[in-house]
């Protein structure tokens, strides 16, 4: 069955469409666009965390909620200085970053992370 150059030219364009989205929502989630501009800074208890590439998750209970905190990438964490054993069960964490413009969206991307009252900067070219 032979495709007709019409619809070759459709098929075409679909793809190109469909493949700017996808580009668009993975820079959209991966950068900081998906964040509020003003500073956020939440505390919590440590639950649990998902080290690693593309960035770390981290997870708060914060007055019974849980809260999700992207962390760095696993050189920007360690170039910050935070090892994987900081993040125990139960540890007291604030971060200070920015919120989801989401506000059902309980989630922040973390620029600095504070652990027993020492700051490990994960962005400090980001005042």
């Amino acid at each position: 069955m032979a495709i007709s150059r019409r619809g070759l030219l459709r098929s075409l364009a679909l793809a190109a469409v469909l493949s700017v989205i996808t580009v668009s929502q993975v820079l959209a989630h991966h950068g900081w666009r998906w964040a509020e501009d003003g500073e956020f800074v939440i505390r919590g208890y440590f639950v649990s965390a998902q080290l690693g590439n593309p960035h770390g998750l981290v997870t708060l209970d914060v007055n019974g909620e849980e809260w999700t905190i992207e962390v760095g990438q696993p050189w920007r964490n360690e170039r910050a200085g935070l090892t994987d054993d900081m993040f125990a069960k139960g540890a007291d964490m604030t971060a200070r970053g920015h919120r989801s413009k989401d506000a059902i969206d309980r989630r922040v991307k973390a620029e600095r992370i504070i652990f027993d009252g020492k700051t490990y900067d994960l962005y400090p070219d980001r005042q």
